[in-house]
């Protein structure tokens, strides 16, 4: 049977676990909202090219990182090592810097964009905009836990 989360959080659960231990389940979550705006973004209007390629940037390499420890976790990969338990912080600290940045930007951009463009344009950066600040509460809820996690270890 694979190791999973102990009483105390201070190890990394592997198999079906992570679905049901907090806050490795915000994993799942951050894949899907983080898609989400990764296909907002790519299917709106952003006047400035930079912003736009700074947000893609963000949403689709967190999109690949956050999949591919989801799927290294299923299949418990990580094993035993603290490594893992202290890249799992880093990871979530520098997604959540990131994508701060580009909800901040998305947001600016937004604003400036109110006028002159079309209702479905605008308002397609608005969702992008909600989308990418709910993901980067996820990612900076689950930095926090996981800097508790590693803390504990």
């Amino acid at each position: 049977m694979a190791p999973s989360a102990v009483p105390g959080g201070s190890s990394l659960p592997s198999g079906f676990a992570v679905f049901t231990t907090f806050p490795d389940l915000l994993l799942v979550f951050e894949f899907i909202f983080g898609g989400l705006v990764w296909i907002l973004v790519a299917s709106s209007h952003v006047p400035v090219p930079l912003v736009q390629g700074w947000v893609m940037f963000t949403s689709v390499f967190c999109f690949i990182a956050t999949a591919s420890l989801l799927f290294l976790y299923v299949i418990g990969a990580h094993g035993s090592g603290t490594f893992w338990i202290t890249l799992d912080p880093a990871y979530h600290c520098i997604a959540s810097l990131f994508y701060f940045g580009a909800s901040v930007l998305e947001a600016l951009i937004t604003i400036r964009m109110q006028d002159g463009y079309t209702y479905k344009q605008y308002h397609e950066n608005i969702s992008a905009v909600v989308f990418s600040y709910a993901v980067t509460l996820l990612y900076v809820i689950h930095a926090v836990f996981s800097l508790i996690r590693w803390k504990s270890s």
